[in-house]
């Protein structure tokens, strides 16, 4: 009797090993669930982290050395044409504090014949885009839609003339009587000399103003082509250097 009872005893004791068993594959199978939700939130830190890195060197870039602008007028013609895709070096005329336009590292000053962009005098939520046609320092004026820097005349092989009517003394268009360039500021008129509103009529650019200097043409659209597909794009102005 007593040797039944130690074999159910037994038996009892051997049925229950499954039971634990089966506890520690569970306890492995959340073990693999945990290690498989740890790899999937890994991975998702690497692409947030991986994209906001993206981000940073994108403001970087666009805020210090380079950055697109697209050409919406023409008083830069002929050369900047409408639809135009420009580069602007950021940096060339040294790096800047964003906002307040101050210089903490300077590089370089700009010269006549620089295109520049720059805020609007009259509104610096608008970006422009004109030529640099006198410096501090300089006396400027125009005689007969001559320009005349420090008493020389300068031909500007770019500057074209549309209308040839010359306006009265009363227009600074065609006529402006001597000014000196204020420090720290430029004076700008855009290539198309008869239909650009610039310098002549609202003044100086102060170089806190400046966003940098354009250098290439990297696309350009004619949205106003009429003739086949292919000739919306400008193939011939495509990675074009500016000068």
């Amino acid at each position: 009797m007593s040797k039944v009872q130690k074999t159910e005893s037994f038996d009892t004791v051997s049925l229950a090993k499954p039971k634990y068993g089966k506890k520690g594959a569970e306890l492995k199978n959340n073990d693999n669930s945990k290690s498989k939700e740890g790899r999937k939130k890994s991975a998702l830190r690497e692409n947030v982290e991986a994209i906001l890195v993206a981000i940073v060197l994108a403001l970087f870039i666009r805020t210090f050395v380079v950055q697109a602008f697209k050409i919406p007028s023409g008083s830069m013609l002929n050369t900047l044409q409408i639809g135009d895709h420009i580069l602007v070096n950021k940096f060339i005329y040294g790096v800047r504090v964003p906002f307040s336009g101050t210089v903490v590292i300077p590089v370089s000053e700009p010269e006549r014949g620089d295109i520049v962009v720059f805020k609007f005098p009259e509104d610096p939520k608008k970006d422009f885009i004109k030529r640099v046609v006198a410096v501090a320092g300089d006396k400027v004026e125009i005689r007969n839609k001559k320009v005349f820097v420090n008493g020389d005349l300068q031909d500007f092989e770019q500057a074209i003339h549309l209308d040839p009517q010359v306006q009265s003394s009363g227009s600074r268009r065609d006529n402006m009587s001597p000014t000196t360039v204020p420090k720290d500021s430029i004076f700008v008129m855009g290539d198309n000399r008869d239909y650009s509103y610039d310098s002549r009529f609202w003044g100086f650019v102060d170089q806190k103003a400046l966003k940098g200097k354009a250098f290439m043409i990297y696309w350009s659209w004619n949205k106003e082509n009429d003739g086949s597909p292919f000739d919306y794009v400008r193939w011939e102005r495509i990675f074009k250097l500016l000068e």
